[in-house]
This record gives structure tokens, C-alpha cells and sequence, in this order.
């Protein structure tokens, strides 16, 4: 047995399901068999089954933004992130940060 199992094993590395492969092996056999061991690995060599091409690669499905309310009217929006839905105008808050960032990093203040 221990010398078959390296057969077997690489039946079901190509992918064989076990019950396909002890059908294969054992299908068939005459009724006074003198060496089964040898007739099992001879079909352990003989029918052994190709390799299987690989498995074609999954997309990865883009899943869409999350629902936020909007901060200006409580409209529903997708968006990564809470904020204005594009009907509002900007968070004046909002826009006096980003403003007030690139300006210090413009001038190159901390």
C-alpha cells in the first residue's frame, strides 16, 4: 500500500475526485487476480489524468460607495466618505480648512 499512495496522491493533485479514482482502479478487475497491487499501480501509471489548466482568475468586483446623508440637506448620496450630496454647495467650514491648508502649503509653513 505504501508504495501506492505516491500514485494516488498524484491523482488528486490533477484535480481526480477520490471516489472517480477507486472506480478507475478497481473497475474492471478480473475475478482471480494473482497481484492487485501490481494491477492498481499499473493503472495508477497508465490512466493517470492530465494536468488540469488552471482556473481562470475571478475579477475583483468593485463594490459600490456606502449611502451617507447628506450634511446640507439629508439626501441620501453614495460617496467613501460623509459629506455634501453635488446639489449642496460646499461646507463653508469645510472649504475654509482646505483653503487655509494649501495656502500654508504653499508657502511652506507648518
Amino acid at each position: 500500500m505504501r508504495r501506492l499512495a505516491p500514485g494516488v496522491s498524484t491523482w488528486l493533485e490533477r484535480g481526480a475526485d477520490p471516489e472517480a479514482i477507486g472506480k478507475v482502479l478497481s473497475g474492471d478487475l478480473p475475478e482471480n487476480l494473482r497481484h492487485p497491487a501490481a494491477v492498481i499501480a499499473h493503472r495508477l501509471t497508465a490512466l493517470l489524468p492530465p494536468h488540469l489548466p488552471p482556473a481562470p482568475a475571478v475579477p475583483q468586483v468593485r463594490r459600490p460607495d456606502p449611502f451617507q446623508t447628506c450634511g446640507g440637506c439629508d439626501r441620501a448620496f453614495r460617496a467613501p466618505e460623509p459629506g455634501r450630496c453635488r446639489d449642496c454647495p460646499p461646507d463653508p467650514s469645510a472649504l475654509g480648512a482646505g483653503i487655509v491648508a494649501s495656502c500654508r502649503a504653499a508657502v511652506g509653513t507648518g
